[in-house]
């Protein structure tokens, strides 16, 4: 009695776990698919503003800089 509930629930969970191991393979599996092929069919960013080196615009930290100094002024 007691080996027979014994194996039964090891099968249970060899099952469970079988189960989860596959769905996280195929769940990577999909992942790796999908990034593959954003990659290939996404079009490439666009180049930002005229910094080379990708940072804010002029116009945005002229804008960041009005903003602290306003928050700054109205908070005594």
């Amino acid at each position: 009695m007691n080996d027979d509930l014994f194996l039964r629930g090891l099968e249970l969970m060899l099952v469970g776990m079988g189960t989860v191991f596959v769905f996280l393979t195929l769940l990577v599996l999909a992942t790796a698919l999908m990034s593959h092929l954003v990659q290939r069919f996404a079009p490439a960013p666009a180049p930002r503003g005229d910094t080379a080196d990708g940072g804010p615009m002029p116009e945005e930290v002229a804008a960041i800089s009005a903003a602290v100094t306003r928050y700054r002024e109205e908070r005594g």
